[in-house]
């Protein structure tokens, strides 16, 4: 049991995963660069500031899929409107993930962990949401395969504990199957009534 629950050992699978993961959507990835930079120019990368092991915080980078659109007051406008027909399509089938292999070989994430949120959302964790990073963040996770927006924060944010507590290699192993499954299913993209996912309010729950 102790060796499922080596972090070395996850460290190997994710730098393996990692590499054979960019190796094989290479050829995808050219394509979703030629077509960022057309439909929406440059930056064809996104990058942003998140909370990794320990709530340290790492850059993120994924595939472009908003316009920097605002408004008068120099606000970004909602996701739905700023959310392209083409990064709409990269979300639905995850690629704009992509780009995140190398975080993982870099060591800021892992290939499976709790999603990593933005380093805003730091001041609103209670004592057991910010277990949640005692893990490295991952691409996908165990909140991804159990309904990634379809469900409320809290829920998520139960998953993710669970995860840490409970992690093994062989679960990795089949939280990637699992994954591959639910992207082809496209099951739990969006939250209901939004583009893309709710922004976390910070709202606690009573736990018994």
């Amino acid at each position: 049991m102790l060796i499922l629950r080596s972090r070395r050992l996850k460290r190997i699978l994710d730098i393996v995963g990692s590499i054979v993961g960019l190796i094989v959507s290479f050829p995808i990835m050219i394509i979703e660069a030629v077509a960022i930079f057309l439909t929406m120019g440059p930056p064809i990368i996104f990058k942003q500031e998140r909370l990794g092991l320990n709530c340290k915080p790492f850059t993120l980078y994924k595939f472009r899929t908003m316009l920097d659109l605002k408004d008068e007051n120099g606000n970004l406008l909602p996701d739905e409107k700023r959310l392209t027909p083409i990064g709409k399509f990269f979300r639905d089938w995850s690629l704009d993930e992509l780009p995140q292999f190398w975080n993982v070989i870099k060591g800021d994430m892992s290939l499976v962990g709790p999603r990593p949120l933005p380093v805003s959302y730091l001041p609103k964790y209670d004592e057991f949401q910010i277990r949640r990073h005692e893990v490295k963040p991952g691409i996908t996770g165990w909140v991804q395969v159990n309904g990634r927006n379809a469900i409320d924060w809290e829920e998520k944010f139960m998953l993710d504990v669970w995860y840490v507590d409970h992690w093994t290699v062989l679960l990795d192993i089949y939280i990637i199957i699992l994954t591959i499954f639910k992207v082809l299913k496209r099951e739990g993209v969006t939250t209901e009534g939004y583009a893309t996912a709710s922004e976390y309010d910070g709202k606690k729950v009573e736990r018994t």
